[in-house]
């Protein structure tokens, strides 16, 4: 590990990559959320209610049941202001968009939404603005005017942004609520989700759970940083020893997402076992896939630690097998059932990519929409735009054949990597939010069919219930 190596902002001294890439990649992300929300504003998808919806329906579960549930996710229409958007609950209640107020209802009862406190896409990104803005001039600062070291720069920005949030400012309401939610998802990670000293199933691991830990596990890297920052501060003024503990303790923080996720399907997987869902082994196979997630970070470890080049050779190459192994794991993941996508090709593309046409309903399918979904809310060229670019930044860690021919020090090299993976993940949430949309929605409209059709996972006791009477299909198919 380099502490004092690269430059990022200038041709100012003493710059330390390695220090300055965690904060930059996490102003990044919050940039590229803001683009995210723009987007599904645009394409008029509710991503504030896809995120919470899980929240609400465990919220009237348990009011039916009689338990109290407020304490396991109170506030959860709360989430979906810190989130940019109206939630299910106020939708009810006539304050969603192009919907009135139900009868005897009144303002006492429910009060206007502030729309101020709402997170949107200008706020987002003027906010992530802000951020590299105050991280360049607190390493100008504290290094080249007060003289200070690199690590007091870090730590200086880190402070300036807590204070700066915690201000009562009527302007920063919304990043303090949007902050709160962050921690309180955070808690929920680690949160032990079973009754533990009484029988019962364990609760459901919500989708803003789960997406908000796959998030996390973008940000992997980043967690390694905190974790050589804070061991190069325990340290300051000595060097960092040579010693296992000093790669050991930032790759654990590197690996945290990984477990929490892997966690929520074994989670899910024991949920699914006690209840006898046939789609239980799905969050094994998921849970197996974060696991792949975890050999390379241990592999890469303990080459750190090797003595001579033969070996860290040998293991070079192991890492490139495993590197292969995850990305090709993920990447059908992503597509099949993260997006949905490719389910069923072999009964698709026949008939609508050669010549012929296809139809669901009375609607017919274009060859992308037969061989990904039938129904692509971003449209056929936008989705498989997504699907090209993921595909390649899966396999970004390839640049590591041409590191020393593009790139001027490691340091660097890790940061186009976290920058590009940042960059996927924003890609990735798009399609990912839209497929969770389809599926919450495919009992309230048409394409319930469709999705009969494209899923090959559907008990047939679903298909029996179909809408669609079978006389129809069959004249359809004739």
């Amino acid at each position: 590990m380099s502490q004092e190596v690269g430059e990022i902002f200038g041709d100012g001294k003493g710059r330390a990559t390695a220090l300055l890439r965690s904060p930059t990649v996490i102003i990044l992300a919050v940039g590229l959320w803001g683009m995210n929300v723009a987007l599904f504003r645009l394409f008029g998808i509710d991503f504030a209610h896809v995120l919470t919806l899980d929240l609400i329906k465990e919220k009237e579960a348990n009011a039916k049941d009689g338990s109290d549930g407020s304490d396991k996710e109170e506030g959860g229409s709360d989430l979906c202001s810190s989130a940019g958007g109206l939630s299910l609950e106020k939708k009810r209640h006539g304050h969603g968009h192009g919907t009135s107020s139900a009868p005897g209802s009144n303002s006492r009862t429910h009060p206007r939404h502030n729309t101020d406190n709402d997170v949107t896409a200008v706020k987002l990104i003027l906010f992530s603005l802000s951020l590299l803005l105050l991280l360049h001039l607190s390493t100008v600062m504290w290094i080249d005017v007060i003289g200070g070291s690199t690590i007091g720069a870090i730590f200086a920005f880190y402070s300036a942004v807590i204070v700066g949030i915690a201000l009562p400012v009527p302007s920063t309401v919304w990043i303090r609520n949007a902050c709160a939610t962050v921690f309180h998802r955070t808690f929920e990670l680690v949160n032990p989700r079973c009754f533990c000293l009484r029988p019962g199933i364990p609760r459901a691991v919500p989708f803003i759970d789960v997406f908000f830990a796959d998030a996390m596990c973008s940000l992997s890297k980043v967690f390694f940083d905190w974790g050589m920052l804070w061991h190069l501060a325990w340290h300051y003024p000595q060097s960092v020893p040579m010693e296992l503990h000093s790669i050991a303790i930032p790759s654990i923080a590197a690996s945290l997402p990984y477990l929490i996720r892997a966690r929520q399907c074994i989670v899910m997987y024991t949920i699914g076992s006690m209840k006898s869902d046939p789609k239980r082994y799905q969050h094994m196979l998921n849970a197996i896939k974060y696991s792949t997630s975890l050999w390379p970070l241990i592999v890469s470890a303990y080459q750190k630690v090797v003595a001579t080049e033969e070996e860290k050779a040998t293991l070079d190459k192991v890492l490139i097998v495993l590197f292969a192994i995850n990305s090709t794991y993920s990447l059908a993941w992503d597509i099949i059932m993260d997006w949905g996508m490719m389910q069923n090709p072999q009964a698709m593309v026949p008939e609508s990519c050669a010549g012929g046409s296809m139809s669901t309903g009375s609607k017919p399918l274009s060859c992308a929409q037969s061989v990904l979904r039938p129904r692509l809310r971003f449209g056929a060229s936008t989705s498989i735009g997504i699907l090209l670019i993921d595909m390649v930044l899966r396999y970004s860690w390839l640049l590591r054949f041409w590191e020393n021919d593009l790139f001027p020090n490691p340091d660097i090299y890790i940061l186009c990597t976290q920058f590009l993976e940042a960059i996927r993940r924003s890609l990735w949430n798009l399609l990912r939010v839209e497929w969770e949309n389809i599926k919450q929605t495919r009992g309230k409209e048409t394409e319930q069919a469709e999705m009969i059709e494209m899923d090959p996972f559907l008990p047939v006791s679903a298909m029996a219930m179909s809408p669609r009477a079978p006389a129809s299909k069959t004249k359809q198919e004739s």
